[in-house]
């Protein structure tokens, strides 16, 4: 697929539900792209995976976050806040992927700067669907920005 990323695309998925983060990985697979798929399952674990800290001294900067909404510890909308606010890691795109349909949330995750905010679907094909259109996107049609050097 020459219209993806030349190089293995680097994903952060934030998700504190087990069961979605297999539902990701399988539909990851699925699609056929090179990528690393990194999982942290709560807002302060991505910040601290984002910012090397801590037990992520060694953590590669991501092309693109998957973030879920309602996540425990450090929400989704404060973790978004927080990247959106730091200089060195605004560049990342971040798609909000959550089951929340809640008008307001959909708004304050772009009020915060979202890249986009995906509902979850319910089924498991719609679920591949979704990440296939993300892959489609974000690692074939868009043009990532380069991380800092």
């Amino acid at each position: 697929m020459d219209k993806f990323l030349k190089r293995p695309a680097d994903i952060l998925l934030v998700e504190d539900n087990p069961g979605d983060v297999r539902l990701v990985q399988e539909a990851f697979r699925a699609c056929d792209v090179d990528h690393t798929l990194n999982v942290v399952e709560d807002g302060d674990r991505a910040l601290g995976y984002l910012r090397r800290q801590g037990a992520y001294t060694e953590s590669t900067r991501p092309d693109l976050i998957i973030l879920d909404w309602n996540l425990p510890n450090k929400p989704g909308r404060e973790v978004l806040e927080a990247v959106k606010q730091d200089p060195d890691l605004q560049p990342i795109p971040i798609v909000v992927f959550t089951t929340s349909r809640a008008p307001q949330d959909l708004q304050e995750a772009y009020d915060l700067r979202a890249s986009c905010f995906i509902t979850k679907p319910a089924h498991f094909r719609e679920f591949v669907e979704a990440i296939e259109g993300i892959r489609d996107f974000w690692l074939g049609i868009a043009t990532l920005p380069s991380a800092p050097t």
